[in-house]
């Protein structure tokens, strides 16, 4: 859940630039799909900006700098270059309202047994 000063701009931006399907809820309120999801619980680390409490959504991807190029052709604004980070390339990336992004390409493997992603399978990126 986004909670933004501007909705109907990211809803916009979701279904435009990201390219995300959805289905309107009723009045206008769309709900986008998230075709697979990972969470992830890191210790808290208040110097860098995370303290506890805080929440981040990230979208990873198959190859993060094609990606990059693609969103950017959308015009989507990106923050920052592609940084390696250890577990993934990472950049991220502007929404309306003052949203901002992750995006990423994983260099870990997870094996969730059934429908378990590798890294290398599946959609181009997923939310």
């Amino acid at each position: 859940m986004f909670y933004t000063s501007q909705p109907e701009e990211l809803r916009a931006f979701l279904r435009d630039k990201l390219g995300l399907r959805s289905a309107d809820a009723g009045e206008g309120w769309l709900i986008f799909q998230a075709a697979e999801a990972e969470i992830g619980c890191h210790p808290e680390d208040a110097g860098k900006g995370a303290p506890a409490g805080t929440h981040d959504i990230s979208f990873y991807c198959d190859d993060v700098r094609s990606t990059v190029a693609e969103l950017k052709a959308r015009g989507v604004e990106f923050t920052e270059e592609v940084a390696d980070r250890g577990f993934g390339l990472v950049t991220h990336f502007r929404m309306p309202g003052g949203v901002k992004a992750q995006l990423y390409q994983p260099r870990y493997t997870l094996d969730f047994g059934s429908g378990a992603r590798d890294g290398n399978e599946g959609a181009d990126w997923e939310a």
